[in-house]
């Protein structure tokens, strides 16, 4: 079976999985990172967002073989360390704003959250309504509006 490498959450990880294998089942069957979520398998829900390179990528959409061994792919497990804290400024919105019900998508959320963040500042300006309007990823218990705010919040810290 074909070996693939890459980093995670700042380690280097090598696989033994067939090329097609997605990187979702990567993370979650292999190398039990389970904070990205499975939703729907074809990059239309969002559930299982996590980084790479510092983007936002669906890891549903992914097979293991397009990833470089000098690829870093962060999940919500990983993002503490980014900022060197047990939360991520994103993350303590997220509590501070109470916004989790069911809890299932928040992981992709704050991930897809912080990606656009981080582009949005790296463009020299304040996140705007069309920018939280871009994030697509689905909430089946409906807390878009804290959503938002907790966005928002956590922008000013990041």
């Amino acid at each position: 079976m074909p070996k693939h490498t890459f980093k995670l959450n700042g380690e280097t990880v090598t696989v033994d999985v067939e090329d097609d294998v997605r990187v979702l089942w990567v993370l979650r069957d292999i190398l039990g990172v389970t904070g990205p979520k499975y939703g729907c398998g074809i990059n239309v829900c969002k559930a299982c967002t996590s980084h790479i390179n510092g983007k936002a990528f669906n890891p549903c959409s992914v097979q293991v073989k397009d990833l470089k061994e000098t690829d870093e792919v962060t999940t919500i497990e990983g993002l503490p360390d980014t900022v060197g804290k047990e939360l991520h400024p994103m993350q303590q919105a997220w509590l501070d704003r109470d916004v989790a019900q069911c809890g299932y998508c928040q992981p992709g959320q704050i991930m897809a959250a912080v990606a656009l963040v981080k582009k949005v500042k790296a463009e020299g300006r304040a996140i705007t309504n069309a920018d939280l309007d871009s994030i697509r990823n689905v909430c089946r218990c409906g807390t878009y509006s804290r959503i938002r705010e907790a966005i928002k919040q956590g922008s000013t810290k990041m």
